[in-house]
């Protein structure tokens, strides 16, 4: 793989405009090559002039031929500033420059020089982050090691003239340790045995933090949401209890794993820069028959971005605490715990994907062979059969297909480096890949298509009529294997997948209760788009709760419990997605969440309409509903566009946004034209247009289908979107609550 594919691989993508821009050098490269080709015809005068932006009279001193050039005389020499604002920048003169490719020569220096310059400071600007944090991590270290000693011992073991020592300022360097020792009136000694620094103080004196500090409730509850509400304290009472401190434990260990993860991509992010600039100076110097990267290199060596050991430092002492307090002095279980792991593909997987595809294939040209075999169309209790069985196998039909365009925007969102689990906030390691979901959709898709092909055979068979029961009890069976495989509490079938999933779902139930983020919404919305799948699983109750199974006979259609559930199932995702929009509202002062709420808000009475429309035929039903569901839709179509995706704001070229990741601008306008003519085919329902040859179930499921393809569509360039938001913003990690809280007014006080 060359370099520059390479590069861009293993950048960090939301710092993607932080790093060096190697692509653009190397098009400044091409441009100098080909100047010199053009240079090198026959006819064509050679001469040197002075490209020297600082210094005119270093010129004559090195003006010589190339061919003359001693190996030792350097082309360029590298200047050093600091600016107002403390941050030092770097200017290249080139000593002797031909008049081919002269401007192209400047240019790249001026660009390389601009684009060090930038790495330079973001790099510093980032471990200057990284040393605040690292205090503030000190210092919850003092209140665990204090509540460590508070829960092991009581209070009343211990005698004021006890000293404990502790390495309770493993992250601070050596002034930052007297600084905070100082204001604690801790004595710091240097210990000789290791070089390093340790303090001694008495027992009394670890404990005093105890008494300026809190315990914060990191994991949000409807008790504490209520609280919140009515200003209630949100702080839980120090309980001294060796529970509290596994949870205290747990929680610091998961924020240093965290740091430590920073600190890594911020080592990878000098080391890949300064390889960059390696490897565009040794392309110049080829290129340009010049010895500059070895000067270069050597400014480069002397800058912050190399020169800096902060982060090998905080590296260190993370790792010692780490391995100290979390890990129980085991090196190797800390180290694994701190190291990201990295997911092998396993070739099993896409064996069996595969497998299952070709099964899926199979099935469905069986099936409908089968159908056209035996004309199952035209036999008498068709009819039946589409308002009984095929609601209940459509269920099926509607998640597979999501599932489907769920792995395909995986698959485009890793095309196109859209970082899916940071902003869904998987645990790292845990996130499935396109592979897996495809795996599990058309899995199920073979369990479901063989359950059909084998309710059709042993229906029409007639020596196989004892055993209607157990067919008309397949749907039900397939659907309780895939209910207890998602509620399976062992580590099978990707738990930490399933885990998250249910808290999410939950979380969506309990929308006002619970912060919103952004995996609450996301998946609020897939719902929206299930609201025939959750339909189908109201059939189910219906129908094998209180149906006659066995003769395939119900009242679901005429009871009035039914239709009044019929409603409230359509209603329950948009409702709790407006819940959501006012939540957010309330908390982030955002009218736009107003906005938003309204939308969902209009689509909620949009829906109610059209489901009364469906279960009591009317003109004014009609009147109604075609009105809601109009505003409804355009005001959706629009939100979805422009707010959800970014696109058509006038500022920027084509109607788009300033940034793009997919080349192919077309593809954004086929996406936009698609949306539209997709939430146009929710008007369906309420224009009655009859297909004569297709079964009012039939089309329900289709629209349904096609309501499903618009959401995968909408996924993908809304994750594009919110991306380009976290790139703007270089937002690249995952904030993680603090265990403790000091109250900074008595930090002031002492």
């Amino acid at each position: 793989m060359k370099f520059g594919k390479d590069f861009v691989r293993q950048m960090i993508p939301e710092w993607q405009q932080a790093y060096i821009d190697y692509a653009c050098l190397k098009s400044i490269l091409q441009e100098i090559q080909t100047s010199r080709k053009r240079s090198e015809r026959p006819g064509v005068l050679k001469r040197k002039l002075s490209g020297s932006r600082n210094f005119s009279g270093l010129t004559k001193r090195y003006s010589r031929t190339a061919s003359s050039r001693e190996p030792e005389i350097e082309d360029i020499m590298v200047y050093a500033t600091t600016g107002d604002d403390g941050f030092e920048r770097y200017e290249t003169t080139i000593l002797e420059v031909s008049e081919a490719g002269r401007e192209s020569e400047l240019a790249f220096f001026k660009t390389l020089d601009l684009e060090f310059d930038k790495v330079n400071h973001f790099y510093r600007s980032k471990v200057e982050e990284m040393v605040k944090e690292a205090v503030v991590l000190n210092k919850q270290m003092d209140a665990l090691i204090a509540f460590r000693i508070k829960v092991e011992k009581p209070s009343s073991s211990w005698s004021c003239s006890e000293t404990v020592s502790v390495d309770i300022n493993a992250l601070d360097s050596k002034e930052q340790r007297k600084t905070l020792g100082e204001e604690m009136g801790i004595i710091v000694e240097g210990n000789g045995s290791n070089g390093g620094d340790s303090t001694k103080e008495s027992v009394p004196e670890v404990l005093s933090v105890l008494e300026r500090i809190r315990l914060n409730k990191t994991q949000e509850t409807p008790l504490s949401t209520i609280k919140n509400v009515l200003k209630l304290s949100n702080q839980e009472e120090l309980k001294f209890t060796r529970e509290n401190l596994k949870k205290i434990e747990e929680r610091l260990k998961n924020v240093f794993i965290e740091f430590y993860r920073k600190l890594r991509h911020l080592k990878n992010y000098s080391f890949l820069n300064t390889l960059a600039i390696s490897k565009i100076m040794k392309k110049y110097d080829k290129i340009a028959s010049r010895s500059a990267a070895k000067p270069y290199m050597e400014m480069v060596d002397k800058s912050y971005l190399t020169s800096s050991d902060e982060i090998n430092k905080l590296m260190l002492r993370v790792e010692s605490t780490f391995v100290e307090h979390f890990a129980g002095l085991n090196r190797s279980k800390g180290m694994n715990l701190l190291r990201p792991k990295v997911k092998k593909e396993k070739h099993r997987i896409t064996f069996s994907t595969g497998f299952f595809v070709g099964c899926t294939v199979s099935l469905v040209v069986a099936l409908v062979m089968f159908i056209h075999a035996r004309n199952i169309m035209g036999a008498d209790g068709h009819k039946l059969y589409m308002e009984t069985m095929f609601p209940l196998y459509s269920l099926f039909a509607f998640v597979v297909l999501h599932m489907i365009m769920y792995a395909s925007n995986i698959y485009f969102w890793k095309q196109y480096r859209v970082n899916y689990p940071f902003i869904f906030g998987f645990k790292e390691g845990t996130e499935l890949g396109y592979r897996h979901v495809l795996l599990l959709s058309f899995g199920l898709g073979t369990l479901a298509l063989c359950a059909v092909l084998i309710n059709l055979d042993m229906e029409m068979d007639p020596n196989t009529n004892d055993y209607k029961t157990m067919t008309e009890l397949l749907p039900i069976f397939i659907l309780a294997l895939v209910v207890s495989i998602l509620f399976c509490p062992f580590n099978i079938f990707y738990r930490s997948s399933r885990v998250f999933f249910l808290m999410v779902v939950f979380r969506c139930i309990a929308a006002p209760l619970y912060k919103v983020n952004l995996p609450d919404f996301f998946l609020a919305d897939q719902l929206t788009s299930q609201v025939q799948a959750l339909r189908s699983l109201e059939f189910y109750i219906c129908y094998y709760g209180w149906g006659d199974f066995r003769h395939r006979q119900n009242t679901c259609r005429s009871s009035d419990v039914y239709s009044t559930f019929y409603f409230i199932v359509a209603v329950i995702p948009y409702w709790s997605r407006f819940l959501q929009c006012v939540r957010r509202l309330i908390e982030e002062n955002d009218s736009s969440q107003g906005y938003n709420a309204l939308k969902y808000l209009l689509t909620v009475v949009a829906v109610c309409l059209r489901t009364a429309y469906s279960l009591n035929r009317g003109n004014i039903w009609k009147i109604a509903a075609w009105v809601f569901s109009a505003l409804a839709t355009f005001y959706g179509t629009y939100w979805d566009i422009v707010f959800d995706w970014g696109l058509l704001h006038r500022p920027s070229k084509h109607l788009l946004r300033e940034k793009l990741l997919v080349p192919h601008k077309a593809v954004y306008y086929v996406a936009i034209v698609l949306n539209i003519v997709l939430r146009m085919a929710w008007l369906q329902t309420v224009l009655d247009f009859n297909f004569k040859f297709l079964h009012r179930e039939t089309m329900v499921a289709l629209l349904a289908a096609l309501e499903i393809i618009r959401r995968g569509i909408w996924n993908f360039f809304r994750l594009e979107n919110e991306h380009l938001n976290n790139v703007g913003k270089f937002r690249a990690f995952k904030s993680v609550p603090l265990p403790f809280n000091y109250d900074e007014e008595e930090d002031r006080d002492n």
